[in-house]
């Protein structure tokens, strides 16, 4: 009996100690697969393939996207968050799944403790841009504007419950002007409206507007963000210009399901936060508007809840709430 205690407790010390150790250093055995939560294309797709690339040569493996869109989000959240934590299910999470839609409504996942987060790649900020046949080249000159033409302007967001519909409505309540909100589905009908001059303002992420600033069709304004983006060097951030709290950017970071094994997430961290620092990598982002933003598992576990807290409090203070 002791005989069998003793080789039944040998078996156990294994499976738990260095075993799994050694299980858990050979990661990735198989195939990994990055779910993006959107359809092909866009940064979010762009960020996740891009990401997907580095950490299979960085870890020697495999690691696949795999596209599932559906409920702004929902539909991947939920299947990554129910997934085995064992590394081999991986989700690019980005400010709608893990900033503005637990903020404006009830999402069927849990945005915090559902998930392990591993790292945070980067973010692009929002730029305040207007049709180019406003009279208006600055911000004085913009409010001026809208502030005479009151009731006779509007504003395009991707949709409700939006980065760019809630970082509009976070201007409004500040400069206090109120342009009618026309919601969209995603950003590219927004902007195909706003080039017709079907509304006449909108606030989309730089790296979806750059193209067409760059072409003379849209005039940017300003910038969310703490410092002046390179790409537009001759924009004033709001923070210049002397409005206070628009530092909000649309982010991407790659998280897993709750209870992810530390030794693999620290493994990811580190080969993510290495492949941020290749100059080549950061060029490669920076021509599509997206500044690297490298942090711990902690530090991003922690900027999620401040996302989510931050787009909380505007959806309150401008009763945004959506049913779906």
């Amino acid at each position: 009996m002791m005989m069998r205690r003793r080789f039944l407790f040998g078996i156990a010390a294994a499976m738990s100690g260095p075993g799994l150790s050694r299980a858990q250093s050979g990661y990735p055995s198989k195939p990994v697969k990055i779910i993006a939560p959107v359809q092909p294309g866009g940064g979010v797709d762009l960020v996740a393939r891009t990401m997907a690339e580095r950490l299979a040569k960085a870890l020697n493996g495999s690691f696949v996207v795999e596209n599932l869109a559906g409920g702004g989000g929902v539909i991947a959240a939920q299947t990554v968050a129910r997934a085995v934590p064992d590394g081999y299910t991986l989700m690019l999470g980005y400010v709608a799944t893990h900033g503005t839609n637990p903020a404006v409504r009830k999402v069927p996942y849990d945005a915090v403790g559902g998930f392990t987060p591993i790292a945070m790649v980067g973010g692009t900020p929002n730029v305040l841009v207007v049709h180019p046949s406003l009279p208006a080249t600055g911000m004085k000159a913009f409010l001026d504007y809208a502030r005479a033409n009151a009731g006779k302007l509007a504003y395009g967001s991707a949709g409700p419950g939006s980065l760019t519909h809630l970082a509009m409505e976070q201007f409004k309540a500040e400069v206090g002007i109120d342009p009618v909100h026309v919601a969209y589905r995603g950003i590219g009908p927004a902007i195909t409206d706003l080039l017709g001059g079907q509304v006449q303002m909108m606030m989309p992420g730089l790296a979806a507007a750059l193209p067409h600033i760059r072409a003379g069709k849209m005039r940017p304004i300003a910038v969310t963000g703490r410092a002046r983006h390179p790409q537009l060097p001759d924009v004033a951030t709001f923070e210049e210009l002397g409005f206070k709290g628009f530092d909000g950017v649309q982010w991407y970071g790659i998280v897993g399901p709750a209870r992810l094994p530390a030794e693999i997430t620290e493994r990811l961290n580190d080969a993510i936060n290495k492949a941020l620092a290749d100059p080549a990598l950061r060029e490669r982002l920076s021509s599509e508007a997206i500044e690297p933003m490298p942090m711990s598992p902690a530090e991003f576990g922690k900027f999620i809840q401040a996302e989510i807290a931050r787009w909380s409090g505007l959806a309150k203070e401008r009763g945004i709430k959506l049913e779906d």
